[in-house]
């Protein structure tokens, strides 16, 4: 019984009810639900968290940097798995990597991978942050997922970060 507890336990720490802030002192009044909206003829799926150019971008979970990636639409890009390899985190539009970032690279919870930016089909005026959470298939390939709104996520995790 002890085992079947630890075991929930371990699950829960690491599921996507309990991730942390990609960006430190974010407040609910900065987030805003854009998972729906329509972006570039496309299906958005994911939030834009509004931020200065160069803000320090957090690991949501700890994890893996399972891919660094320059594309047309995001920009450069970071693709961060959780421990259990069942989550893709992506963190778009960056202005850069932190340095020694690397792919394959273990990172903590809260510790700093890249900075806010406006790279690939983001306004250069409007530097933020798209964030995007997918549900892996059983391939785990960086690039698949099921798209899964983080909007009340993140809203739980500001709500918990200033308890």
């Amino acid at each position: 019984m002890r085992a079947f507890a630890l075991a929930l336990a371990m699950w829960f720490a690491s599921s996507l009810s309990h991730i942390g802030l990609p960006l430190a002192g974010l407040r609910v009044a900065d987030l805003r639900d854009t998972f729906d909206e329509v972006h570039n003829g496309h299906a958005h799926e994911a939030i834009d968290i509004l931020a200065s150019r160069g803000t320090p971008v957090q690991a949501v979970v700890s994890g893996t940097i399972r891919k660094l990636f320059l594309s047309k639409a995001g920009g450069k890009t970071i693709y961060e798995f959780d421990g259990d390899s069942e989550y893709s985190y992506y963190y778009a539009h960056l202005d850069g990597y932190a340095k020694g970032l690397r792919e394959g690279m273990r990172v903590e919870r809260g510790q700093i991978i890249g900075y806010v930016g406006s790279t690939g089909n983001a306004d250069s005026r409007t530097p933020h942050l798209h964030f995007a959470v997918f549900k892996l298939g059983p391939e785990r390939e960086w690039w698949k997922g099921k798209p899964i709104n983080p909007y009340s996520r993140l809203v739980e995790a500001v709500k918990d970060s200033v308890r």
